[in-house]
């Protein structure tokens, strides 16, 4: 006897171009590797060489890991919906502490060198692509109800200083039905343009950094400066691939039939409706 059903097979087409997304984020982190290695000396840290964590965790972590995240509802289209969550966070959280020791670096390497911080354009974009990936991934913890209250009306807490929007929305109950179905596009959209934004700083990191390194040989074609272009070219074609993915609307997750009276019997606790009350 059969345990279940077989899982749908994956649309056509889809497992290819996630397979071809992983040989390109795979690549461009061998190719930012093999730049920093052959060229910039390697990675070290309290070293002349700490500045170079810097462009690898923010490929690694703002590019590679995060490009993985998104792509999670895509891949896993028919596990358990609270796993393939969970994953989406803990790719986003990880991406998120990498990044921020790329950040700390540059910091700590400026101030060793007497170089001034965030002047430029790169840093300025690469800034406010961090703070806004932090308030993206984070969300407010559900409160308890409160004395007085129906019991099935949970309550969700202010935004707390760690974590601020979408876990509060999606891993924790305490938002309503109403609310997660607004919030739901908003946190796509700015997730979409969060990772095009990471990728726009990593290029104009690359360009910065051969411009102060080999401004003068640069027009030459010179090695160095062919494959840190190559890199970009790469990085371009990640976000391309990845961003193809995510916006074919056959591609997306269809709801597991459980996971549709989950959410039937949520919005009748939350907001006091019931299935046959014109819900669609």
């Amino acid at each position: 006897a059969m345990d279940g059903p077989p899982s749908p097979p994956s649309p056509s087409g889809l497992s290819a171009f996630v397979t071809v997304s992983q040989l390109l984020g795979l690549t461009l982190l061998a190719t930012t590797g093999a730049w920093l290695g052959r060229y910039r000396g390697g990675v070290g840290w309290h070293s002349p060489l700490q500045f170079n964590a810097h462009p690898l965790c923010m490929v690694l972590g703002m590019v590679f890991l995060q490009g993985d995240a998104l792509l999670v509802y895509r891949v896993f289209r028919h596990e358990a919906k609270r796993s393939t969550k969970a994953l989406h966070a803990l790719l986003h959280g990880l991406a998120l502490l990498i990044a921020l020791v790329g950040i700390i670096a540059v910091f700590e390497s400026h101030r060793t060198k007497g170089i001034p911080d965030m002047y430029s354009l790169h840093s300025w974009c690469g800034m406010a692509t961090f703070v806004l990936y932090l308030l993206q991934v984070g969300g407010g913890k559900p409160l308890m109800p409160r004395e007085g209250r129906d019991s099935a009306m949970p309550v969700t807490s202010p935004v707390s200083p760690q974590w601020f929007l979408g876990c509060g929305f999606f891993l924790f109950p305490g938002a309503s039905f109403s609310l997660r179905g607004w919030y739901k596009p908003q946190h796509i959209f700015f997730g979409i343009t969060l990772f095009i934004l990471s990728i726009t700083s990593c290029l104009l990191g690359i360009t910065e950094m051969l411009l102060f390194k080999i401004s003068d040989s640069y027009s030459h074609f010179v090695p160095e400066g062919i494959l840190a272009n190559t890199l970009g070219v790469l990085l371009v074609a990640f976000g391309l691939v990845v961003g193809y993915v995510l916006t074919r609307e056959d591609w997306k997750r269809p709801p597991l039939a459980e996971e549709l009276a989950l959410s039937m019997d949520f919005k009748t606790l939350t907001e006091g409706e019931s299935p046959g009350d014109g819900s669609q």
